[in-house]
């Protein structure tokens, strides 16, 4: 459906630190670079993060969040830890989320700027 997602940052050396921790282990890169600009994805840019005059408020009540495909449950547990060690923080810990379906494993962090995010698997074990 979508060709491309952008977000607003404040500080694209800082969102390049966490984007690349947190999305190498799932299988994502950054395809494109240029200043204040940054493209993810895996073999084109289907992320753009990009330095923002006024990035949108963070709010934990909007229901807003990105999911990230990953292949493995590894790479789900790795995008948790890359994320964290970049300036993430925790919004749900590595795990089988039973309530979403019988192989949904998945992690949720919080980027530095407050976007919302959950790389998930759904191979079994």
């Amino acid at each position: 459906m979508f060709d491309h997602i952008s977000i607003g940052v404040r500080d694209a050396a800082t969102s390049k630190r966490f984007y690349d921790a947190a999305l190498k282990p799932p299988g994502y890169s950054c395809l494109s670079q240029s200043p204040g600009s940054l493209g993810y994805g895996a073999q084109s840019v289907a992320l753009w993060v990009n330095e923002a005059p006024q990035p949108v408020p963070a709010d934990e009540k909007s229901g807003l969040h990105f999911c990230f495909a990953a292949p493995t449950r590894g790479g789900v547990d790795a995008f948790y830890a890359g994320a964290l060690r970049e300036g993430g923080s925790d919004n749900g810990t590595p795990g089988l989320r039973a309530d979403y379906g019988e192989n949904y494993y998945a992690a949720f962090v919080i980027d530095p700027d407050g976007y919302r995010l959950e790389a998930y698997c759904s191979a079994a074990g």
